[in-house]
């Protein structure tokens, strides 16, 4: 535990005694250790720079993809509701001075269902963390489950990682964040504690502030206005996807994946850009099938419209964007065929 965490934790203690208002100095004052911090730290020279890679790493459902959107200035990975939405390790870049922030976000990782899915995704936060500059460890602020702990163990020693403490603005009885900060750093050698919400843009830009010092000095991995290294096919499949499990809830099983079969781009004389393309939705069964088609096929022509009109403004480009549903049983627990379906 370093200087500026022994101090938030003495004044966790504190304000544990003395109630809410001293609890919201302490968070206050950990959002200024944090700036006052980063800003004490010597500027790389003018003519170097600093590149480093950043796991963003959690359970299930804790703000994950959401911070990374953030932290990129541009949706490049899927959120929804529902759990395990994020399937694979996709990375966000942000050029900012003379630094460059190469950010991966990770499938939650997952601690029920022995499917070869679920190996595949636990074998891609394994890869994440293992060989990065820093983690931003996500949790709920206030909260500490099994799943949690799960991820915590994954850690190894040496790393500097961050306890990031999102969903701060949900939080009603902030005296409570008090005795759980001090019980989180107990479990863990946190290089800093940083209270925040990834949808305050203050706090989004207070965690560069942070980040910059754990990062090497070197020299930029991506072109300054690159903002992921997936490829526009990728980006197309997730967009269905997360319209799949935007209009389809609870109901469907999240083991439902989305393929591309076709994605050309077209001269055309009446747009400066012209893509088609071809998607399949991958259920397992046939009721999984007509859930996502609806009735009259309403439910599947809303997915596709919206879907279509998201990636028209992401890829700036008319798309035709034609979407077919198949039945796969069993895909999930099939090594193969998930590997197939683009899992590593």
């Amino acid at each position: 535990m370093n200087d500026a965490t022994k101090n938030v934790a003495a004044s966790a203690e504190s304000a544990s005694a003395q109630g809410p208002d001293d609890l919201n100095a302490m968070l206050a004052a950990a959002r200024a250790a944090g700036a006052v911090k980063a800003a004490g730290v010597p500027a790389a020279p003018v003519d170097g720079q600093r590149c480093g890679l950043i796991a963003i790493v959690g359970k299930p459902n804790v703000g994950k993809s959401t911070l990374l959107n953030a932290l990129v200035g541009q949706k490049i990975s899927i959120t929804s509701r529902k759990a395990q939405t994020t399937r694979h390790r996709i990375t966000g870049i942000r050029t900012l001075g003379a630094t460059q922030f190469v950010f991966v976000d990770t499938p939650g990782f997952q601690t029920r269902h022995s499917t070869a899915l679920n190996k595949s995704l636990n074998k891609t936060v394994m890869g994440a963390i293992g060989d990065v500059d820093l983690i931003l460890f996500v949790v709920e602020a206030g909260n500490f489950t099994l799943a949690d702990a799960k991820v915590l163990s994954l850690f190894k020693p040496g790393i500097p990682t961050l306890l990031v403490a999102n969903k701060l603005d949900t939080v009603n009885r902030r005296a409570e964040l008090a005795p759980w900060l001090k019980s989180m750093q107990e479990r863990h050698p946190f290089a800093e504690f940083v209270p925040m919400s990834a949808k305050n843009k203050g706090d989004v830009e207070r965690l560069f502030g942070i980040c910059e010092k754990y990062l090497p000095e070197q020299g930029w991995w991506y072109a300054e206005d690159e903002l992921t290294d997936r490829s526009e096919k990728f980006l197309v499949s997730e967009t269905v996807r997360e319209k799949l499990f935007r209009f389809t809830g609870d109901e469907l099983p999240y083991t439902s994946t989305v393929v591309i079969d076709k994605f050309d781009e077209e001269p055309s004389k009446a747009h400066k850009r012209f893509v088609r393309v071809a998607a399949t939705i991958v259920v397992e069964r046939d009721g999984h099938k007509a859930m996502v088609i609806g009735e009259k096929g309403e439910r599947l022509k809303r997915i596709s419209t919206e879907a279509r009109q998201e990636l028209e403004k992401l890829l700036e480009a008319k798309v035709f964007l034609e979407v077919w549903v198949k039945v796969r049983s069993g895909w999930a627990d099939d090594e193969a065929r998930v590997r197939s379906f683009g899992y590593e």
